[in-house]
């Protein structure tokens, strides 16, 4: 469907999940050429999540072409409830969203992006979940013909791609020297890692999300976690991801024993921790896996040249120990004039919603995980 021209561009939607399956190849080429793309911005990512979550009829992308060349694209979908919006692909389970840009057209790209948006938007709602700063999502709002408001949206700790010994002197003495302490306990089990291959990852996801299950058992683990679907998407995403290099996903092996494996997102400007999972006997053995895991990714990411080692979504103690820089994702809402009262009733339920998640949070102290227990509330 096309949606108009200007400047040399032309901007069309996509409703067609067929199409949408057909764009890997130019689509990653753009996320190449686009500077702010996280990994969940890859097409490996988003149509996996499409192939497990979508609704049919629910397709939304915004696609930009300069002659027959992708250079914008903006992967949303149509949900009628609590009203109708247009949102992100990838839903909870995606850690940040984007839209994608080239950059030596970004100029012209952006510009169309919001006015094909605008023009997709007539009867919804835009609501973009979990923008990263810096994102090329921002200049949306700046183009914008109709009404926006911005709010906050989830905290991320990221942490500078150092050698792991410059990222413990940033502790204090006394954590400083815990860690150190706690690795060669580490080092003395005989760990030993191993990088999944692409014909090895559907066995490694499902060692993973056991672990993680079992990790997890009794103090909140997320659900979605533990649904079939979240598995079909993580094994299909992963295989495409470690194939293209956008993944890697890690096994721990004691003994010839799988205890701990985690995956990790990788794009040029980030390498995100997203899930592992681990044995949790490996606590009898002073096996600090937090740490272990952590020295793993730094060095990766220092070799391959990532400046930043994330911890993805979450402010959760252990993370702070390392004294993390704190990015808070950013949500934009936009909507026609026309559609101005439906925006102010969304914002007013979505803060409502966001007040009693804060009030339940300092009530559960001693909840490990409070934000699993409570993501269903946040992004209904």
């Amino acid at each position: 469907m096309s949606a108009g021209s200007t400047g040399g561009l032309s901007v069309a939607l996509c409703r067609d999940p067929r199409q949408f399956a057909g764009l890997q190849e130019p689509w990653n080429r753009l996320v190449r050429g686009c500077p702010t793309a996280t990994p969940f911005q890859s097409h490996a990512w988003l149509h996996s999540w499409w192939l497990s979550y979508g609704r049919e009829g629910r397709l939304r992308i915004l696609l930009v072409r300069r002659g027959g060349e992708l250079v914008g694209a903006a992967p949303l979908m149509l949900v009628h409830r609590p009203l109708p919006l247009l949102v992100p692909l990838g839903g909870p389970i995606t850690d940040h969203f984007d839209v994608l840009v080239a950059a030596e057209h970004a100029d012209l790209v952006v510009p169309a992006l919001a006015r094909g948006l605008y023009r997709a938007a007539r009867g919804a709602v835009v609501d973009l979940r979990e923008v990263r700063p810096g994102a090329a999502a921002e200049g949306l709002g700046k183009h914008w013909a109709g009404v926006g408001s911005t709010l906050t949206d989830s905290t991320c700790m990221e942490l500078p791609a150092l050698p792991f010994d410059e990222l413990v002197k940033r502790m204090p003495s006394s954590g400083a020297q815990r860690v150190r302490a706690k690795l060669r306990k580490t080092d003395a089990a005989g760990i030993e890692e191993h990088e999944v291959t692409e014909d090895e990852v559907p066995r490694a996801v499902r060692s993973l999300l056991r672990l993680h299950e079992k990790q997890w058992r009794g103090r909140g683990v997320n659900p979605e976690h533990l649904r079939p679907r979240f598995a079909e998407h993580l094994t299909r995403a992963a295989r495409r991801m470690v194939r293209t290099g956008e993944g890697r996903m890690t096994e721990f092996r004691l003994g010839g024993k799988v205890v701990a494996a985690n995956v990790t997102l990788l794009s040029a400007g980030l390498s995100g921790g997203y899930l592992y999972g681990a044995d949790p006997d490996l606590r009898a053995l002073k096996v600090d896996v937090g740490t272990l895991l952590l020295r793993h990714e730094a060095e990766r990411a220092l070799a391959d040249g990532r400046p930043v080692v994330s911890f993805l979504r979450g402010s959760e103690p252990y993370k702070n120990h390392w004294r993390p820089e704190t990015v808070v994702n950013q949500r934009f809402l936009l909507a026609t004039t026309a559609l101005a009262p439906l925006l102010r009733l969304h914002e007013s339920q979505v803060t409502g919603r966001e007040r009693v998640v804060d009030a339940l949070r300092e009530s559960l102290p001693a909840a490990r995980d409070w934000r699993a227990r409570l993501n269903d509330l946040r992004v209904r």
